[in-house]
């Protein structure tokens, strides 16, 4: 079984080294994709002199957005002929050894998010500020997706094949963080099981966030219009049945 760990960069040279030797160390079996918006800082040259049979490098041109990295990654891993996919920041905030539980999880669902919120709050060195808006934004991709997952825009995943398979990746135009609402809102709009593991969320110690306030502007605004999309492939979108239904 492949496994590919896809980690999309912009400014992120005096991270991505720690985090990759982490990953060499932890998971010598687990392949990497470093998917690299022409950083300006030089990432992609330092990324590009560790490439060797384990770790591979996508260049883009342009930043794009979190959204068209992702997609980019995962397009080339399942060329590749991957059979599991892992995203995860490049920031160090994931910490690679929960990589082992989530593929634990992966055996028994569709798509494992390694979830910040699942066991009350698990972020450290978050402000006041950025917690509440974190946690508001679950809070309002919930009501408005109606999907029980207490992290929604949570970015650390494993996903199956499969699961990527069966949507259609060019409906998914999120550019921003509302990037892993719109990916979660897919994979339960194609009938894909969803879980969540817990993890310990740490807040970047060198460089800048790349969340801005369009991201978050995006995210409120296109949230409500995926229920205007068909995301599977073939056939028709699984519709789940309302929370009150389910019961």
């Amino acid at each position: 079984m492949k496994i590919v760990c896809i980690i999309p960069t912009y400014n992120e040279k005096d991270n991505i080294v720690t985090l990759t030797e982490k990953l060499r160390k932890l998971y010598p079996t687990i392949h990497m994709l470093v998917v690299d918006d022409n950083s300006p800082d030089g990432t992609g040259l330092v990324a590009e002199k560790m490439k060797d049979a384990q770790l591979d490098v996508l260049h883009r041109k342009n930043k794009e957005g979190l959204g068209r990295a992702y997609i980019a990654g995962f397009t080339k891993a399942l060329n590749d002929g991957a059979d599991i996919l892992i995203q995860m920041d490049a920031d160090l905030s994931h910490d690679p050894i929960y990589i082992e539980a989530m593929l634990t999880a992966i055996k028994k669902y569709d798509v494992v998010i390694g979830s910040r919120y699942i066991n009350g709050i698990s972020i450290v060195n978050w402000s006041i500020s950025r917690l509440f808006l974190s946690w508001f934004g679950n809070v309002y991709a919930r009501l408005v997706t109606g999907i029980d997952i207490s992290d929604l825009t949570g970015g650390y995943k494993c996903i199956r094949r499969s699961a990527l398979e069966a949507v259609d990746l060019g409906k998914i135009k999120t550019l921003g963080y509302g990037f892993q609402i719109e990916m979660n809102y897919a994979f339960n709009r194609c009938g894909k099981s969803i879980s969540e593991e817990p993890i310990i969320f740490y807040e970047r110690v060198i460089g800048k966030s790349n969340m801005s306030k369009f991201t978050v502007l995006e995210a409120i605004l296109k949230v409500p219009l995926f229920r205007f999309k068909k995301y599977a492939k073939t056939g028709t979108d699984y519709i789940p049945a309302a929370p009150e239904e389910a019961k």
